[in-house]
């Protein structure tokens, strides 16, 4: 999986869905190596505030969804996550299994953290917790019936807090967006689009001073954007923030699996090419002041502009 920077990054800016049909021969899940920056910081969440990551409506029953995630896990990744014995689960490159029963299984690991991180988690989320800590996605679940998100497994949020997203209807998840009424309006209809046959797959991006994986509120710094820095300086501090949003739908139940990658590199290093500097400095140009106070990129827009024109004048 890729963020596709070309599809992505356009002008003028518009917060809409962009919703694009997913290629059929790519693989939506990527796998954890111990050690991966993705495993790290989610073990750092599940063991200290699993309660920020992990949240269910009450009675919902994600076991299908599940199922049919660790199934398409199994089959992208043989060599990573397998499911042995019927229905236990195991991460092969963690070296942790869990059982149905939500018994741990240490299956050869050198990562102990790992299991202790698993055990101490209720019964009810610790196969979910491993299909969280095997994979660099996070994950939701999708109710197309009536637009809702009745689960989250979400450890790297991008400055939203998953407690006040579960079992919100889509329009009341996406009320804090600047500029939404597009989406609203498309709500209920992306929804049930995303539980449909066909497979999806959207992008996100920012530019932000936080260098973290997880922008949960709770945990950002609040300092502001230096104001005392040049351009240059600033964007030697900003980090190009990216999701790759996917949906594994189970149209048969009205649910979609909905995965989401994130990843950062500081602006420097993501910022390759004349032509991709050119074409980040006209969509943030194209910012309207709500945008850019949603994302917080008020204070820097200037002088970021300045060294995204000088880039791709190079």
């Amino acid at each position: 999986m890729a963020f596709d920077f070309d599809h992505a990054v356009t002008a003028p800016f518009r917060m809409q869905p962009g919703l694009r049909k997913w290629e059929g021969n790519a693989t939506q899940l990527t796998p954890n190596r111990p050690g991966a920056r993705h495993l790290r910081e989610k073990l750092a969440i599940l063991m200290t505030w699993p309660e920020r990551a992990l949240q269910q409506v009450d009675g919902f029953d994600a076991t299908p969804a599940l199922d049919a995630l660790a199934a398409q896990a199994a089959q992208e990744h043989p060599a990573a996550f397998q499911i042995v014995h019927g229905h236990t689960w195991q991460a092969t490159w963690l070296g942790w299994a869990v059982t149905p029963a939500g018994e741990v299984r240490d299956i050869g690991s050198t990562l102990p953290e790992v299991g202790a991180c698993l055990a101490a988690l209720p019964v009810e989320w610790r196969r979910a917790g491993l299909l969280v800590l095997a994979f660099a996605e996070d994950f939701a679940i999708i109710d197309g019936a009536n637009a809702t998100l009745p689960w989250l497994a979400v450890c790297l949020p991008s400055h939203w807090a998953p407690q006040d997203k579960i079992g919100r209807h889509f329009a009341q998840v996406h009320a804090p967006v600047a500029d939404n009424a597009v989406l609203i309006k498309a709500g209920e209809h992306l929804m049930r689009l995303a539980c449909g046959a066909q497979r999806w797959e959207r992008f996100v991006w920012n530019l932000t001073r936080h260098p973290r994986l997880n922008n949960h509120p709770a945990t950002l710094d609040p300092s502001p954007w230096p104001a005392e820095a040049d351009a240059n300086a600033l964007a030697a501090l900003t980090w190009f923030r990216t999701e790759q949003q996917t949906f594994i739908p189970l149209p048969e139940r009205q649910q979609a699996v909905f995965t989401i990658r994130v990843d950062t590199q500081p602006l420097p290093e993501a910022i390759t090419t004349a032509a991709q500097a050119r074409a980040l400095a006209e969509a943030v140009a194209t910012m309207s002041e709500a945008v850019l106070d949603y994302r917080d990129m008020a204070d820097a827009r200037g002088r970021l502009l300045d060294w995204l024109n000088a880039r791709a004048s190079l």
